[in-house]
């Protein structure tokens, strides 16, 4: 079953050799099961579109309804299946339909592409996958709140070059990486946004004869507004997933740097925190090694797919407008990055609950010189210029003479006295409704109900 299938299918021409066939097809019934659920949603507002300018009765789209919403059921408790021989999720659907309803099944085509059934099926999944990381990343986010606030009076040394530089806290360690996910959530959002658009319409790329109403599609499926230019809706393809991507990027960026800190600081040398027996493992010589395996895969898992949007980029690299076959393999690049983040996030949640903080970290003689700002702002409060504050301090250090003062009290915004941890969690919280997802959830509820 194709959607391209000429009519004598008997006929030598018309035959795809094996080899051919196989190599074309790919992983695309793997990935489609991905998409299964959407291509169905896609359907059924396309079907209930067709209704209102004149090319399905009211009987045909109440009798495509009732089946579309049964194999919709079928994608949700895992019943689905591609056929052997079916080339796609859009020729599976539209041979159930077929099997069920004869003719009306084969009216549901009208007006429409395999082009935009897929562009329309991967801008749902996208928006669905989106929305769904943005809520695991706040669930760590929260982690990363909750941490910031139990142990923002636990000091820490900070660190430039690798050298100890100035005093910091764990509630500003845990803090700033709460804010680089708000950070990181505001580009998902604007990911979110460009896929929250609606291709359907658009056909092969050149729109239709018939007088499609595309406005109609994009408020049934929940769209913020529609591709409206049908040669742009086709070029879409490639820019949706390589923005999906880089946003996929951004949070990995964050995980992975975060995971590089908490193997630092897991290590004796560092020694400032702990990651508990049950999230470590050993070695198979030396008996005293308890290994920071967990965050080490969590980085590596990370730093790939900070690399996923060059792979969409070089795939698309000097394609030219119009749909091509090199856009199958998109496919394998986007769908799986998003269930690699899904795992990763919420594996970074369950370190984060375990993560042992040692206090006192900055009570040790070696890092006495961490309090050399201290020193000289001490000065400088007493009158004298900072430059010249900055000379004597060195002198000190130099002559032996140094000694740390006591800290001085930090009282500016997002400082270790004033974490500001609840301007960061507005920040966040603003961001996090500019999604909008709730009109997206309903109006996809009308459509299966």
């Amino acid at each position: 079953m194709k959607l391209w299938q000429k009519e004598d299918v008997t006929a030598e021409f018309t035959r795809v050799a094996d080899k051919i066939e196989r190599f074309t097809v790919g992983r695309d019934q793997e990935m489609d099961h991905h998409l299964a659920p959407f291509d169905v949603l896609g359907s059924l507002a396309h079907a209930q579109m067709l209704q209102t300018i004149g090319l399905l009765s009211e009987e045909d789209l109440r009798q495509l309804q009732v089946e579309l919403k049964k194999i919709y059921l079928q994608t949700q408790n895992g019943q689905f299946i591609i056929e052997k021989g079916v080339e796609d999720v859009h020729s599976q659907v539209e041979l159930l339909l077929t099997q069920k309803l004869g003719d009306i099944g084969k009216k549901i085509h009208s007006g429409r592409s395999r082009n935009d059934q897929v562009l329309v099926d991967l801008k749902l999944f996208t928006r669905d996958r989106l929305w769904r990381v943005s809520k695991a990343v706040k669930n760590v986010f929260d982690q990363l709140i909750n941490r910031s606030e139990q142990h923002k009076d636990d000091l820490l040394p900070g660190y430039t070059h690798l050298q100890v530089a100035m005093p910091s806290s764990f509630g500003l360690w845990f803090g700033a990486y709460a804010e680089a996910l708000a950070d990181d959530t505001l580009i998902l959002q604007t990911a979110y946004r460009l896929a929250n658009r609606n291709p359907l319409g658009s056909g092969a790329g050149y729109g239709s004869s018939f007088p499609l109403n595309r406005t109609l599609t994009t408020e049934l499926l929940g769209f913020e507004g529609m591709h409206i230019n049908v040669v742009y809706a086709q070029m879409s393809r490639g820019k949706t997933e390589q923005t999906a991507l880089t946003a996929l990027a951004a949070v990995a960026a964050t995980l992975s740097r975060m995971a590089m800190d908490i193997c630092l600081y897991n290590s004796q040398n560092f020694g400032f925190l702990i990651l508990p027996d049950a999230l470590t493992t050993g070695s198979s010589i030396m008996p005293h090694k308890k290994n920071p395996d967990v965050v080490e895969l969590l980085r590596a898992k990370m730093n790939r797919l900070k690399v996923l949007p060059m792979e969409v980029m070089l795939v698309m690299s000097n394609l030219p407008s119009g749909y091509h076959r090199d856009m199958q393999i998109l496919k394998e690049i986007l769908i799986p990055a998003f269930d690699e983040m899904q795992a990763c996030l919420d594996m970074t949640a369950f370190i984060l609950e375990h993560l042992q903080v040692l206090p006192n970290s900055l009570d040790k003689p070696m890092y006495n010189l961490i309090y050399s700002v201290e020193r000289a702002n001490e000065m400088v409060i007493q009158g004298i210029p900072f430059r010249d504050a900055y000379g004597l301090v060195k002198k000190e250090i130099v002559n032996g003479f140094y000694k740390a003062p006591a800290p001085l009290k930090h009282t500016h915004e997002g400082s270790i006295g004033n974490l500001m941890n609840q301007q960061i969690e507005r920040y966040m919280n603003e961001i996090l409704l500019g999604f909008q997802s709730d009109r997206v959830e309903q109006s996809i509820n009308k459509l299966i109900t």
